[in-house]
């Protein structure tokens, strides 16, 4: 099995920035992608970010474009989501997936899951 743990969220106004991180351990693959997706309250899981293997290729959803990056850190097995510019309506559970082989950005091609941080942005 595998298990992605998440760390990072917060409590921030406005414009602020966090980093959140996700940690892999337990089943190893030869490659994998990673992704970020967050469900705020009353809402469905939407996406937010993807990354493949190398970390050359990255996609983002519209509303976040050009305010958070995703990285990888193969060797810590590790995934990052900094989060710029935040807004209110960025608040929402945001958590990590991880699914064997090539990138993918719908929350259904991914095997497994974190529990989630919570990310909450006053105004």
């Amino acid at each position: 099995q595998v298990q992605l743990v998440e760390s990072g969220g917060g409590l921030v106004q406005a414009g602020d920035s966090l980093r959140l991180s996700c940690a892999a351990s337990g089943r190893t693959f030869s490659i994998y992608a990673m992704g970020w997706f967050r469900q705020a309250p009353g809402k469905e899981r939407e996406f937010v970010a993807a990354i493949n293997w190398s970390g050359a290729s990255t996609y983002y959803a519209d509303s976040v474009k050009g305010r958070f990056a995703i990285s990888r850190d193969n060797a810590k097995n590790t995934v990052y989501l900094q989060v710029n510019s935040l807004k209110p309506e960025d608040t929402a559970v945001y958590y990590c997936a991880l699914r064997p082989g090539v990138v993918r950005t719908s929350e259904y091609e991914y095997d497994y899951w974190g529990q989630g941080t919570q990310v909450t942005v006053s105004s």
